[in-house]
């Protein structure tokens, strides 16, 4: 731990106590000038508990950890992921053109765009019916992935949703039967393209479903291959696979799994949406790149959404985090945020291998409003945990004919943050109580059920209307976020050795349960399950 660390444990030791409120009370300017701005999006921080002193220390901190040359070391083709050797380069799929971004020497930037020149001839083909399956145009699209290949493109394509005028999109991402099976059910297969998104072309879930969809095809098409896509840079085993070469679009290895979803990882989403809205998409996300890149740190959306993370979770020692949007739509987002920042930041060492000497990511979770109103706000506000909450809306919904609920939706929205801030003393209970007639002992112990304790801290994201512009403003804002909280742990935030080891014991107890080994070696759990699911 830097010395850097030092005066903000010192602060939250002093202001832990303190009630939020009291800061609103003594500054009447303090949304303003605790809140951030790109174009027409708002962060407002100001319902925590960070004040000048702290926004300094945690400033001082990112500056500490040396941001801005590890900033511009990710933008310019360096080998940041240094345990894997590789450069980070996701912003690249989104770089205008006429830019140039290098990495060992080379301008990645025109293969990227001739990438995505490819796929949107690709995606008008089959939208307009050019590209035709053996029933005709194609009439679905089922993308199988998983993990990054996965959950980017689904959240997009719900978040999405009033902008697509494409084929029906359809993902399958889990190697339980069940999940190929149901999405299946009802597709016509003459008339269904299949999208096979692997880099390596060897990722088990991902290629145990290819077969199943390809078996499913192959009972009605005579050759199922021509109505397979591939995502993937393994060209020989894709070509093996029957995937015409022209059907084929790869990526690099300086693109990281969970940030994909702004190349032909994102094609299921191009072909909803349309490359217009897709390069729409892109557009935002540039437009936060730029912002990351020149905005001054105390004015920076990024630095201050991840400033605000890290003094909730390695400062006051808060372990989860809530994604609550109140917009429909996003309904994935948390689960996305969930793999974004947790496969990230999820690291017990440092980048020179030493241990942590702080708390690393935390756990992120959330569902939309008011949904969870209904679930687990209750936690949130009268718990015994304190979870910061990160609160997305919009201003506007696409339903103009559905306004009064759109209101309905943000008053919510607002309420909550306002109630998380505020509470409900026992005073203010126990005039409820007498209010309902309760007297004595029994009003004081309702009314101690009707206490919240407030001074909870919360964020809110807002937003005109959840346009392709604006999605991709908000996942490149996440992204950033990530690098930034990455960047003053001082961890490796692009590899994922945690995933591994699950892995390779799944691929040596596959053939015990097969009947083909036995459990030698195995602890004596685990040896049981397996005797019980033989």
């Amino acid at each position: 731990m830097t010395d850097h660390w030092k005066p903000l444990f010192a602060k939250h030791a002093a202001v832990k106590d303190r009630a939020i409120m009291d800061l609103f009370g003594a500054d009447a300017q303090r949304t303003q000038r605790f809140s951030a701005r790109a174009g027409a999006m708002l962060l407002d921080y100001s319902k925590t508990n960070i004040d000048d002193d702290t926004k300094a220390a945690l400033i001082g901190l990112a500056k500490s950890a040396g941001l801005a040359e590890k900033r511009a070391a990710m933008f310019g083709g360096e080998k940041i992921n240094d345990t894997e050797g590789r450069a980070v380069l996701h912003v690249a799929l989104r770089a205008p053109q006429g830019v140039t971004i290098e990495t060992d020497g080379r301008d990645v930037v025109p293969e990227v765009r001739a990438i995505r020149a490819r796929m949107a001839d690709f995606a008008r083909a089959v939208r307009s019916g050019t590209f035709r399956a053996q029933g005709g145009a194609i009439t679905d699209v089922v993308n199988i992935g998983i993990g990054g290949s996965d959950l980017g493109p689904v959240m997009a394509t719900l978040a999405l949703a009033p902008y697509h005028d494409g084929p029906r999109v359809h993902y399958v991402s889990n190697v339980d039967g069940a999940h190929i099976h149901d999405v299946l059910r009802g597709l016509d297969p003459e008339t269904t393209l299949v999208i096979v998104a692997s880099k390596t072309f060897t990722t088990i879930e991902t290629m145990t479903n290819a077969d199943t969809a390809k078996a499913w095809m192959g009972r009605v098409v005579k050759d199922p291959g021509a109505q397979f896509v591939a995502v993937s840079t393994a060209a020989e085993k894709t070509k093996a696979y029957g995937i015409d070469p022209k059907l084929v679009f790869g990526f690099e290895d300086w693109v990281g799994g969970r940030y994909s979803l702004w190349g032909p990882i994102g094609l299921a989403v191009m072909l909803a949406v349309g490359p217009e809205s897709f390069d729409a998409f892109l557009a935002g996300g540039r437009d936060m790149d730029e912002r990351f890149l020149t905005e001054a740190l105390e004015d920076n959306i990024a630095v201050m959404l991840a400033l605000v993370g890290v003094w909730h979770t390695q400062i006051c020692g808060y372990s989860t985090r809530a994604v609550l949007p109140y917009d429909q739509r996003l309904l994935r987002l948390p689960a996305y945020l969930q793999q974004l920042e947790m496969e990230s930041n999820g690291k017990r060492v440092a980048m020179d291998g030493s241990d942590l000497t702080v708390q690393s990511g935390p756990v992120v979770w959330g569902e939309p409003g008011t949904n969870g109103q209904h679930a687990f706000y209750q936690l949130i506000h009268q718990g015994t945990r304190v979870v910061p909450c990160e609160f997305l809306v919009a201003k506007e919904g696409h339903e103009p004919d559905l306004a009064h609920q759109h209101l309905l939706l943000v008053s919510n929205c607002l309420a909550q943050s306002e109630a998380l801030l505020r509470g409900r003393s026992l005073d203010e209970a126990r005039a409820i109580m007498a209010k309902k007639g309760a007297v004595g002992d029994e009003r004081e112990r309702q009314a101690r059920h009707r206490v919240f304790p407030g001074n909870r801290p919360s964020t809110t994201l807002a937003y005109p209307k959840l346009t392709p512009f604006v999605l991709g403003q908000i996942i490149a804002l996440y992204e950033h976020r990530v690098f930034v909280e990455g960047v003053i742990l001082g961890i490796n935030s692009y590899d994922q050795w945690g995933v591994e080891l699950g892995k390779e014991l799944a691929l040596a107890l596959q053939p015990v349960l097969e009947g083909k080994a036995g459990t030698e070696g195995k602890d004596g759990s685990t040896a049981a399950l397996v005797a019980f699911l033989k």
